[in-house]
Formats: structure tokens, C-alpha cells, sequence
């Protein structure tokens, strides 16, 4: 993962803190924030289905396998593959399904990530969630650590959920319209204040 801080991260940090105590304090805390780039956009997404409701380290298991079979995790390759083998690498049926129909998405240019500089996160999102396996949480994750857009505020996620209620509303957990609500006053940096909302939960640097 590349380290390097988006061009807008000490813009976003200086506003932020300027504007709220909370995320003054956070951001004063955690200098070592650095949001990294996934980079391959096919692979990140391949490895985000892998990873759905297993362990990391199980994750990174069948990761190797499959990509020891597959031997170049491309669409091209992966089109071409067939199910039983990809489930014979540690994948569910249905991950095998979802492989299959992510790199189909992009053989056919159903998603074309040389347009996404041009769309706006919603139409991005959109085209991602088209794909099988892939609902709006991991869409949002990805625009967040791979696209690395500025003001994302991933409502579901349940990270920012807590650091929501324990440094804003008492400990209480907030609805999705109340947590939509309170990220109005982040944007347009609500990816920075994510950010550091769930570094202030981790000890380690937030990755996806």
C-alpha cells in the first residue's frame, strides 16, 4: 500500500480542527495519519469479495491459493476460469460466482475505472454495486482507500457508528438519519473524519 497523504489531507485536517473541538483533539492525537492507495482496482475489489465474513488471516489464505491458481488475477484470467476450480482454492460457491461476475463486469467495460475521475461518488457506487457480492458498505470502502475521495461518510459502517456515539452522543448508538445528520457538519471532509474517527477505536493505522 502506498503511503504518501492525499493532496487535500492537511487542507481537510486544518479545517476540521478549526471547526470542532472533537476532531481538533483526534486529529492532535494521531499525526501518524496516512490514508493508503490500494492501487489495482480489479485486485481490490477480488480481494474485498475474498474477504467478506472471514478472518483476515483466512482471507489471506485462500488469497494465496487463488491467486497461485489463477497465477495473473486480471478479468481476462479470471473470465476464463471455472467455478468448481476457483471453490477448490478455499472459495465459497457463491465467491467463486462473484469473482467470476467482478471480472466480467470489468472484460466488458460494464466498470471502466478510467471513468470514474470524471463521476461523482454516487454514480461510482452505483456501478459497483451492480456487481455481485458487492453492497454498498464495500463500495463506500473502496472509494474511500482506493479512489481516496475526500467526503465519504459510510453510514453502515459500524466503527463510525461507535466513535459517533462515544465522542458526540454519550455512548448512545445514533440512527442512520442521525449519523447522516452529524456528518453534515464534517463535509466536505468526511473521509478525514472518518478516518480519524476510527484511528481513535484502532491502535494500529486504519487500512481496508
Amino acid at each position: 500500500m502506498k503511503s504518501r497523504a492525499p493532496t487535500y489531507w492537511s487542507t481537510a485536517c486544518a479545517e476540521l480542527a478549526a471547526a470542532d473541538p472533537v476532531m481538533a483533539a483526534l486529529i492532535a492525537c494521531y499525526p501518524d495519519a496516512v490514508l493508503g492507495d490500494r492501487g489495482d482496482p480489479f485486485q481490490t475489489l477480488a480481494r474485498a469479495i475474498v474477504g467478506q465474513q472471514i478472518s483476515v488471516k483466512a482471507a489471506d489464505s485462500v488469497w494465496a491459493r487463488f491467486a497461485g491458481y489463477a497465477q495473473t488475477v486480471s478479468p481476462e484470467r479470471i473470465v476464463t476460469l471455472e467455478l468448481d476450480a476457483l471453490a477448490a482454492c478455499g472459495l465459497s460457491r457463491r465467491k467463486a460466482e462473484y469473482l467470476r461476475d467482478l471480472a466480467g463486469h470489468f472484460a466488458d467495460g460494464r466498470i471502466d475505472p478510467a471513468r470514474w475521475k470524471k463521476m461523482e461518488d454516487e454514480a461510482v457506487i452505483a456501478e459497483l454495486v451492480d456487481v455481485r457480492g458487492i453492497g454498498r458498505w464495500t463500495a463506500e470502502m473502496f472509494l474511500i482507500f482506493s479512489l481516496r475521495r475526500p467526503d465519504v461518510w459510510p453510514v453502515d459502517d459500524i466503527g463510525l457508528q461507535k466513535a459517533v456515539a462515544l465522542y458526540y452522543l454519550g455512548g448512545e448508538r445514533p440512527t442512520p438519519k442521525l449519523l447522516r445528520q452529524h456528518g453534515e457538519r464534517h463535509a466536505p471532509w468526511r473521509t478525514v473524519a472518518t478516518w480519524y474517527l476510527w484511528r481513535s477505536l484502532d491502535p494500529a493505522v486504519v487500512q481496508y
